[in-house]
């Protein structure tokens, strides 16, 4: 990871930061009046939860370097205002999530989280959340289950596998033409929910599901999985599930002959699926309610590198986005948890993937989703196109 000296070196490529000061005029109505929006400083702590370290600690990485663009930008144009950055290394895993968040419960400088990234951990550590009055906004978790609890102070600025999940189906079904489709998860929570979805709407299509269970993301040998898959030949496989487990369970496929097209949603679409699947990826669809790293504005992924020393990959600017809808409200002097959870409640920031709007009862996005597929060529994730739904 990299340290906070090489913030310096992002000045110079500065001009997506328009839109982050045009959003402190304009994003914010009820408090242009209020204190940090008069010139004067400012001061304030954000957190991001999520995995950063662990088997899919890159889909985290991707969005906390994007909260670190979105701080560094807002700092250089306000001068006045420090905000600092509380990073919360889950991995990923549900069972570390609750004392995690206790922690950042307990921490009374923390006026506004970010994540959880992943579902499993966002369904035991946003009560805690919730108990705390901690506004917290997940750009990820898209298990639709989470938006059902009546949680106040939770905030999703992503789809659902409500869209996910039926787009999956429609294009095996359509784009593939596929009438025989394997369908597998990791039984997590986000996995086997939208895996569950696929399922069902699959055979709503009229497309046979020839093999349906759950493997262990941690294995390493998946031939009994494999061995059920080859009894009746699909034309398609479908992984709920990340991107570790999806690519070597891609390549242990591949090897053993099966000659299927390997699809996945957004946690399996990152680098290191192809890492780990190797040639076994070229051709896998995978998809996503969120922006493909090809299709972000060529000022933001130069920034971005500059700034972390790597490529945005998914979710790196929709971490961005809501770094800035919460930065817009600091500069307008919301700076404790109760001020940010009212200004949350109206917020309209237009950012670079992102309206961060929520609907007032449910606080999903107001927005429409768009889902994106993307293909594996020559070893690389290459955007194809949004997928109606």
């Amino acid at each position: 990871m990299p340290d906070h000296r090489t913030f310096r070196r992002v000045v110079a490529v500065m001009a997506v930061s328009a839109t982050v000061v045009a959003a402190c005029s304009s994003s914010k109505k009820s408090s242009s009046t209020a204190a940090g929006s008069s010139g004067g400083g400012c001061s304030a702590t954000i957190g991001f939860f999520g995995a950063i370290t662990g088997s899919e600690g890159a889909l985290g990485t991707n969005e906390n370097d994007g909260i670190k663009l979105a701080i560094s930008q807002f700092e250089s144009a306000n001068p006045s205002c420090k905000v600092n950055l509380t990073t919360l290394d889950s991995q990923g895993d549900p069972a570390q999530a609750p004392a995690l968040a206790q922690k950042a419960a307990t921490d009374t400088s923390l006026i506004a989280l970010i994540g959880p990234a992943f579902s499993g951990e966002s369904k035991v550590a946003d009560p805690i959340f919730e108990q705390a009055g901690l506004p917290n906004m997940t750009v990820s978790a898209t298990n639709p289950s989470l938006g059902t609890n009546g949680w106040k102070f939770w905030h999703r600025a992503v789809g659902t596998d409500n869209s996910q999940g039926p787009a999956a189906a429609k294009y095996l079904a359509s784009t593939l033409g596929a009438k025989k489709v394997a369908v597998l998860d990791d039984g997590s929570e986000y996995g086997k929910g939208i895996a569950d979805i696929v399922r069902s709407t699959l055979k709503t299509d009229g497309v046979t599901v020839t093999d349906s269970e759950s493997v262990d993301p941690n294995a390493t040998d998946f031939s009994s999985t494999v061995n059920n898959i080859k009894t009746t030949p699909p034309d398609a496989v479908f992984f709920g599930g990340y991107y570790q487990a999806g690519g070597v369970l891609a390549k242990q496929l591949s090897d053993a002959g099966v000659k299927a097209t390997f699809m996945g949603p957004d946690g399996v679409e990152d680098p290191g699926f192809v890492k780990a699947a190797g040639a076994a990826a070229e051709g896998a669809i995978l998809l996503a309610p969120g922006t493909p790293a090809d299709k972000l504005p060529g000022s933001f992924t130069s920034a971005y590198q500059a700034l972390n020393g790597q490529a945005p990959g998914l979710y790196s600017v929709e971490g961005y986005d809501a770094a800035n809808a919460i930065l817009a409200g600091i500069k307008a002097g919301d700076t404790t948890r109760t001020s940010m959870q009212t200004y949350l409640a109206t917020v309209d920031y237009k950012g670079l993937a992102v309206e961060v709007k929520f609907n007032p009862t449910t606080h999903e996005l107001a927005s429409a989703v768009t889902i994106w597929a993307s293909t594996v060529t020559n070893g690389q994730i290459v955007s194809k196109a949004p997928i109606s739904v």
